[in-house]
């Protein structure tokens, strides 16, 4: 089974938060309320400015698919 690039996620212990997961390499969940980000991958070796390039684009599309996902449920 593939599994989509971008997963909602929610918890009812933090029912203010929205999160959003990216399943792919380099994965990690975005809390989309405050951008902080945790990460399931060790970055360390990578290329930094490429690393942090691809990293703000991947920020931003968790970004658009919350906001294409909520727009979807009006």
């Amino acid at each position: 089974m593939n599994l989509p690039k971008f997963l909602l996620a929610d918890n009812s212990n933090h029912p203010e938060d929205i999160f959003v997961l990216h399943t792919e390499y380099p994965r990690f969940l975005i809390n989309l309320k405050d951008d902080e980000v945790e990460w399931f991958e060790d970055l360390e070796g990578e290329n930094e400015q490429e690393l942090a390039n691809e990293l703000e684009s991947l920020i931003e599309q968790a970004g658009e698919f919350y906001d294409s996902e909520m727009e979807g449920l009006e």
